[in-house]
Order: C-alpha cells, then structure tokens, then sequence
C-alpha cells in the first residue's frame, strides 16, 4: 500500500507518499480498500499541529473516506468482506489502504455513491447536529450561512432548505455566491464588499436571521451577532478565518440570544445513538435528493500537495476528493 506519511507536523511540507505494508486488521477493526478521502479544513489543521486532536506520531492524515471492505478483524459483526462503506472520525484516509475501529465504520445504503460517501458524513453531520439538534431549526425561520461554499457550509446551505427554512448565503465572492443560489440558497451576500449589517438587515426587514451558522469566525461575527434576531441562536463551528473572535456580552443579552457550541466529533463520541439518528435522516434526505454533496475537483491521492494549495487559496466551492 502507498499513505501519505506525517512523521512531524510543521506543515503539508513535510508530508512523505511512501509505500508500507498493508496492514492486517486487529480485534474490533477493518480494512479498508479506499476509493476516495475527502480534504476536510481539520487535515490541513492536523498536519500544522493546530488542531484540538493531535494523533500520535507517525500517522496518516485524512478523517472521512469511502471504500470496500477487503478484510474483517475478529469481533467485528456488521461488516463483512465486500461492503461498501464510509469511514469518520479517524485518521489514515489519504492512502491505498487503512485499517481503522469497525464501530467508526459505517455501511452505505444501496445506491449511495461512494464518491459521495467520502465527502458526506463529517460535512453534513455537522451541519445537520449544529441546525436540527443544536438550533433546533424550524420551518420558516431564516438561516445565515457564513463561508457558505464551503464544504460544511454548503452542506447547511442544503439542509437548511431541506428543514424548511429561508436561507441567505455569506460568501467571498461572486462566483460563490452564485454557486450558493445554485444549491438552492435564496438571498446571498458578497462579504468581500457588501456591509454584513446593512445586506441582513435589508434581507429580513430589519428582523435579523433566527440562526447563524459560523465555521468562519475572524471580523464578520460581531457584525453578523449584532444583527441577529430576538432569541436568536448562533452557532460556532469553527474558525476558518484564523482569528478567535471576542463577543461582548451584552450582545446575546440585548437580543435574548443563545451562543451554542458544535463540536460534532465529540457528539458522536459521547451520543452515538443520537448520531446514528441523525445520519440515517441524512441518508433519507440524499435519497430523496434533497441533499448532494457538491464536489469541486477530483484529484489522484498522489496529488495531495495540490489539493491542500488548493484549499489554502480558499476557492474551493464544495469538497476536494482524493481518488485511487
């Protein structure tokens, strides 16, 4: 097998494509034959040691991947030999081959394209934990998305309408403002020369948007907070942008708002019913088409350099795949 090898993580630098032996898969554990990994914010994060989850040295980037069972550990009562499956929440996805805990493993429903299973549970889990579970999102109510085409903000973009919601787009520029009207977004801002206050305020007759999704952070939350409506709930999903922002705290005491925390990894750890719930909605949803992982580019697993330069520029709309 061929991995993408962090032996120090300083930087994508410092990756190594290097050839290993194909492991055999312990108690509890399968191995899987990888079709496609998706880049995901967090594996740029991981190889740079800044993200919360630091695993040990050496490993293999690469969180959320498809592919085909090809050998089944002992203890292992779900899968089997020939299934075709998603992997979440672990590392080892941009490779040939990985070995990884059966219970993060989950099997995909007949039909379910395995592109599509690699760019789906850790973008649409999130998105689908932070508005229906977290926001408790009704239909009706407005949704902000803030780095709306991005890979969880487009997938909120989708679920969003799929709950039955009026949802308007934050993103950095034309193009990708137009690429949010086409998944179904119906009012979008320019956030790289529109004022945030004034476009939400003009948006909503001066009501403000019930929700605000945010894995930006940086300077567009306090104008996005400010303009938030009464018992409004905004969502912190992470930080894109790079800077942490400050809240004054008599924001969500004017307006009655809630600030609420999403960590989905730590949800499905800690809830792996409720997550299981929640994804078999999702796969309900896809079904239906209501929801569709939008990709932006296919490139060989060798490529993975490339990839990351390309979501360092920040023009990615959608997911980057990695195929074998």
């Amino acid at each position: 097998m061929y991995a993408w090898l962090c032996d120090d993580p300083v930087g994508v630098q410092a990756l190594r494509w290097t050839e290993l032996p194909t492991p055999a898969p312990a108690v509890g554990q399968v191995c899987i034959a990888i079709h496609a990994a998706s880049l995901n914010f967090p594996d740029l994060l991981t190889v740079q040691n800044k993200y919360q989850v630091k695993p040990p040295l050496p490993f293999v980037p690469g969180c959320e991947f498809s592919g085909v069972v090809q050998a089944v550990g002992d203890g292992v009562r779900h899968l089997k030999v020939g299934d075709r499956v998603a992997a979440i929440g672990v590392s080892g996805g941009f490779a040939t081959n990985a070995c990884v805990d059966a219970a993060l493993v989950m099997p995909l429903p007949s039909g379910f394209d395995l592109d599509h299973a690699a760019a789906f549970a850790f973008t649409y889990g999130t998105s689908h934990h932070a508005l229906i579970d977290r926001a408790a999102l009704r239909a009706g109510e407005t949704v902000l998305v803030l780095g709306a085409a991005g890979g969880v903000g487009s997938a909120a973009v989708q679920i969003a309408k799929a709950a039955g919601a009026r949802v308007i787009a934050a993103a950095s520029s034309e193009h990708k403002c137009k690429f949010c009207r086409e998944l179904g977004a119906d009012v979008t801002i320019d956030s790289s020369r529109d004022n945030l206050r004034d476009a939400l305020k003009s948006a909503t007759e001066g009501k403000g948007p019930d929700v605000i999704y945010d894995p930006v952070g940086g300077e567009l939350a306090e104008a996005a907070f400010r303009a938030i409506a009464w018992r409004g709930r905004y969502l912190v999903i992470g930080f894109a942008a790079g800077p942490i922002p400050a809240l004054s705290w008599n924001l969500p005491l004017l307006k009655g708002a809630s600030v609420v925390g999403v960590f989905w990894g730590e949800f499905v750890r800690r809830e792996p019913k409720a997550f299981r719930q929640g994804m078999a909605e999702l796969f309900g949803w896809y079904a239906a088409g209501h929801v569709t992982p939008a990709i932006d580019s296919r490139m060989p697993m060798s490529a993975l350099a490339t990839a990351y330069a390309r979501m360092g520029s920040r023009q990615v709309c959608g997911k980057l795949l990695l195929v074998n």
